[in-house]
């Protein structure tokens, strides 16, 4: 025996042996060529593990590169199908069932206590049918599905014949008779460490699955969370985009319809419907003790054209309607059909049988917590609404809310505006027609006709104990010829036999529904003419006397509404106000025209009087100054006849004054106009009135330029002003200075003469100079006792100068004086435009 080692690197890896059956040993040649031969055998030996080292790391090459692969393919359908669950979760079973050697795989998603299928790769036909008849697994503990979700971990079972707990599962029995399968393996998919789903691979033989294939998948049910999790996000992202543009188009439809909610209850709707992928929409708005359906969006013809006809329902208890209303939360029924109680009633078995509903969401619409409507939304088949798919219709429910709210304001802004049109088109009226009463009166009733939304109106007056019709609004002329002549042989009388009548005799509104059902309605032949239903009647009172009655009638039974009555008995209380105008207009006029009359009557009396007073008193007081002569002749007494004479120039003033003021009274007083200088008329009245200064002890000081110029006016009026005003200057002072100044001056392109006549007496209180300008008015009685006056002098002054184009002014502080001025043009207006 010959034994050579086989020596790599000087370390034994083997040994050759070479044996002989006789004893002969070998030679030293031998003995190389032995050694030669175990040295190429160390050769074989390396270069074929150096084979089987490329050969194992190409397979791990060509594996990690089918990993990739099917990596980058799963990643590739996930970015391609964004929001797609379905083609993801194909291309992970058929990679995994690929590169792990499986014949088919199943991929489950967890939804409640079940697990559905989600996705099928390369099921047996017989298996994939039961599969789609029943998506839905619970879970047996003992078995694979089971216990991944307990243990979160991989689960493989090498044999399911062989494993205890699936021989006492009808349903795992049915699955592998079925499916044929013998290994299988179930890898968990976990979020945040919570069971989401399986991926589940099978095998047709035993052939256990390596620790490397339960890695790869496991890979890949991390891909699958990867996708599901993007599919959520971007959904969600969806979900926000449709909600947001939902609702701005909402928005839009409610910025671009004022005032007018249908068009956005169709929007919301159809926004409600295709978010929540509902088959059909409803609103309803609470009415009284149910509900009226407003829009309608997808509603199967048959129903649509039911409720079409019959808008109002009323309410269920145990309908979606009555349950949501109770709760006034959201109020979902998974199955109609499985609910006995709701297709108890007729209403909603019809309702059922009519759109084929299996599924609903009923959301109600609150105000302050006061249900106003509600949206309800429906599946033809049972599938339940989302968390946030009732969220969504929340959404909307609040939208409508905001929306009737701002129609609610916005028509309230309107229907006041109207009002406060209408009322001012009134007052407009009443003010311009003041004279003209029938003016007013139609104005009423049609303003109240139109905007109580009624289709005629009458107004009544008061006539005696009677009332009798005074305007009428909305009917024909026959019509209207018809009524009147009625009216005229049958006045409205106080008392039960007519709305107009209850209206005065009660002294309110009186509203009636329907006249045909009235009992002890006696005006059957007005009806037939007027052809109305429904009445509003309001009675005009004035200072607790009813003056009249307004009635607004609709040729539909139709009630007027609280507001409706209210702005119909503001019209009423216009129209007692027009009426209580005219009435004292109608007074005042009489009272004036006696006035005019009287005025006219004192005027020519005392014109009359003044010209036969005027005419013996120049004689005595000629008489009187031809004795006083002769008296002086003879040296007699004079004091007698001076008082006498005295007495009668006072008299005679008193007479030119009064004849002035009749004048003036009857518009018969004449301006002489003339142009002249100005300076000598006012040195002229100061001569004439020193000699009374100096008697007061008074010292007049004038300041008038000579270059004043002329004047263009009446100059004896302005004399006779400039006397009366000097002359009262100087009786109210003692041993004082009496002032006058002339100015001349512009205003508003023309020249202006203001003369001040000012004192130092005893001045005026703000109460005496209120009253100063009055006839036959003096500052009180203690100044007429003391000072005498008949009040007539300042009041016929001012009329002249107003006569001129001008004014007098005063200025005055009680116990330091008073300044009257005079301002007068130099030229009158009417000159001036001649």
């Amino acid at each position: 025996m010959l034994g050579v080692p086989l020596l790599r690197g000087g370390t034994p890896i083997g040994v050759m042996t070479l044996l002989r059956n006789t004893v002969q040993p070998f030679s030293e040649k031998q003995v190389q060529l032995a050694t030669t031969f175990a040295d190429q055998a160390v050769i074989a030996i390396e270069n074929v593990r150096l084979f089987e080292a490329e050969q194992q790391r190409t397979r791990e090459l060509s594996e990690s590169l089918e990993q990739q692969t099917a990596t980058s393919e799963v990643l590739q359908v996930i970015s391609s199908s964004p929001g797609e669950l379905d083609p993801v979760f194909n291309t992970i079973l058929a990679n995994a069932a690929r590169l792990c050697g499986a014949q088919f795989g199943t991929l489950y998603l967890r939804e409640g206590e079940d697990c559905r299928v989600a996705a099928m790769h390369n099921p047996p036909p017989a298996y994939a049918e039961d599969r789609r008849g029943q998506p839905f697994v619970r879970p047996n503990p003992g078995a694979a599905l089971g216990r991944a979700i307990n243990t979160k971990r991989p689960v493989q079972i090498p044999d399911m014949r062989a494993e205890p707990a699936y021989q006492n599962d009808p349903r795992a029995v049915g699955s592998i008779t079925l499916a044929g399968y013998r290994t299988t393996l179930c890898v968990p998919m976990l979020k945040d460490n919570e069971f989401a789903g399986a991926i589940s691979l099978y095998c047709q033989e035993v052939r256990p699955f390596s620790n490397k294939q339960i890695a790869l998948v496991g890979n890949f049910a991390k891909q699958a969370i990867i996708a599901i999790e993007n599919t959520r996000l971007l959904n969600e992202l969806r979900e926000s985009l449709q909600q947001q543009t939902a609702t701005s188009e909402v928005l839009g439809v409610i910025s671009s319809s004022p005032g007018e909610l249908e068009p956005v209850f169709q929007t919301m709707l159809e926004n409600a419907v295709r978010i929540c992928g509902a088959r059909f929409g409803i609103l309803w708005l609470a009415e009284a003790d149910g509900w009226r359906a407003v829009a309608l969006n997808g509603v199967p013809a048959p129903f649509a054209e039911a409720r079409r006809r019959e808008p109002w329902v009323r309410t269920n208890p145990v309908s979606a309607l009555g349950r949501m209303a109770a709760a006034k939360q959201a109020v979902q029924i998974a199955d109609i059909s499985a609910e006995p109680a709701y297709l108890s009633d007729p209403v909603r078995a019809d309702f059922v049988n009519l759109t084929g509903a299996r599924t609903l969401i009923t959301v109600p619409m609150l105000k302050d917590n006061a249900l106003i409507g509600a949206i309800g939304i429906y599946r033809l088949e049972v599938r339940p609404f989302t968390d946030k798919q009732i969220e969504v219709v929340k959404n909307f429910a609040a939208q409508a809310v905001i929306a009737i709210e701002n129609t609610r304001l916005l028509n309230e802004l309107r229907e006041s505006l109207l009002q406060q049109t209408a009322t001012a088109d009134v007052l407009k009226v009443i003010s311009r027609s003041t004279f003209d009463l029938q003016a007013v009166l139609d104005t009423l009733v049609e303003s109240a006709s139109r905007l109580c939304d009624g289709d005629h109106a009458w107004l009544f007056r008061r006539d005696d104990e009677s009332y009798r019709l005074g305007a009428s609004y909305g009917h024909s002329k026959d019509e209207h010829a018809r009524l009147r002549d009625y009216f005229v042989a049958h006045a409205i009388a106080p008392g039960p036999g007519s709305v107009a009548g209850r209206a005065i005799l009660e002294g309110k509104p009186v509203h009636v529904l329907d006249v045909n059902t009235e009992s002890g309605y006696a005006l059957s032949a007005v009806q037939k003419i007027g052809n109305y239903r429904t009445v509003l009647c309001v009675p005009l009172v004035r200072d607790g006397e009813k003056v009249g009655v307004i009635s607004i009638t609709r040729a539909e039974v139709r009630p007027f509404t609280t507001k409706q009555i209210e702005l119909a008995t503001t019209f009423a209380d216009q129209a007692g106000i027009a009426i209580e105008n005219v009435r004292l207009f109608d007074e005042i006029q009489d009272k004036s025209q006696q006035l005019a009359e009287a005025s006219q009557h004192k005027s020519q009396f005392l014109a009359n009087m003044s010209h036969e007073l005027r005419t013996p008193l120049n004689a005595i007081i000629g008489v009187s100054e031809m004795l006083r002569e002769d008296a002086e002749a003879l040296k007699q007494d004079t004091e007698p006849l001076d008082r006498v004479l005295g007495a009668g120039r006072h008299l005679l003033a008193l007479i030119n004054d009064i004849l002035d003021l009749s004048k003036i009274e009857a518009g018969r007083m004449e301006l002489h106009l003339e142009t002249f200088s100005l300076v000598p008329v006012i040195q002229d009245v100061v001569k004439t009135i020193e000699p009374m200064a100096a008697k007061n002890g008074n010292r007049v000081a004038v300041h008038c330029n000579a270059a004043i110029g002329t004047l263009y006016a009446d100059q004896m009026r302005l004399r006779q002003a400039l006397l009366n005003l000097m002359s009262n200057a100087n009786k109210f002072t003692e041993r004082g200075t009496i002032t006058v100044d002339a100015r001349q001056g512009q205003e508003n392109g023309r020249d202006w003469i203001t003369i001040s006549i000012a004192d130092t007496g005893i001045g005026m209180t703000p109460e005496q100079m209120g009253k100063l300008f009055q006839e036959f008015s003096q500052a009180d009685a203690s100044t007429t006792r003391k000072y005498g006056g008949t009040g007539l002098g300042l009041a016929i002054s001012k009329k002249f100068c107003e006569m001129m184009g001008g004014d007098i002014a005063v200025e005055s502080e009680l116990g330091r004086g008073s300044t009257f001025t005079i301002r007068l043009p130099m030229m009158p207006a009417a000159a001036v435009e001649a």
